[in-house]
């Protein structure tokens, strides 16, 4: 957003505010499901853009807009689960903190793949009905994790948010979120290596 956009936004141009919401709001609600469920997403975002709405005046741009409302997105979705009791301990986290690495001996010391993934075919119907079984079993694993595992994945492979950001957003170390996201990595891809073996979770 330039800056003439931005002044006019921080004077309480309603209908600049109103774009914005329309801009960000599906990105904000990507942001928090993985803390707080679909259920609670949209009243977190909602209070979200309150909050926004009130501090814009405010709002000195060292960091993009963007940036800014996921924070305060982050900040009421972290506020709800505090309400609800439901912070999750990352000591509970890793229960098969001992068994093997499933990612272990796949990647070079580049971080690249050893063997290239093969493309699966998905020009027949048997093929097609896979993809959306093992999408399924992909949902039912996500929904299984505990909340700051699924949140970390989610933050850093789909919405593509920065590690040190995440870090700051969930206040955990970069080790620990390390770890989180190793482990959320390897659940799924034991998952995909399971299901292509037997086409069942």
């Amino acid at each position: 957003m330039d800056e003439t956009k931005l002044e006019k936004l921080k004077a309480g141009d309603e209908a600049l505010f109103a774009d914005v919401v329309r801009e960000h709001h599906r990105a904000l609600l990507a942001m928090v499901v993985p803390l707080v469920g679909h259920s609670d997403a949209e009243e977190a975002v909602q209070n979200a853009w309150i909050k926004a709405h009130r501090a814009l005046p405010g709002f000195e741009g060292r960091s993009s807009l963007r940036t800014w409302l996921g924070r305060i997105a982050l900040n009421e979705a972290k506020m709800l689960l505090r309400k609800g009791g439901r912070e999750a301990c990352l000591t509970d986290m890793f229960p098969d903190a001992l068994a093997p690495d499933v990612l272990e001996g796949r990647f070079d010391r580049r971080g690249h793949w050893q063997s290239p993934l093969v493309q699966w075919d998905l020009e027949s119907p048997d093929s097609l009905l896979m993809r959306d079984d093992l999408s399924d079993c992909l949902d039912r694993i996500l929904e299984a994790m505990p909340t700051t595992q699924r949140a970390v994945l989610e933050l850093r492979d789909t919405a593509g948010i920065a590690f040190e950001e995440i870090c700051n957003e969930l206040s955990i170390s970069a080790s620990n979120a390390r770890v989180i996201l190793h482990r959320a990595r390897s659940q799924l891809v034991k998952l995909v290596d399971h299901y292509e073996e037997t086409g069942e979770c």
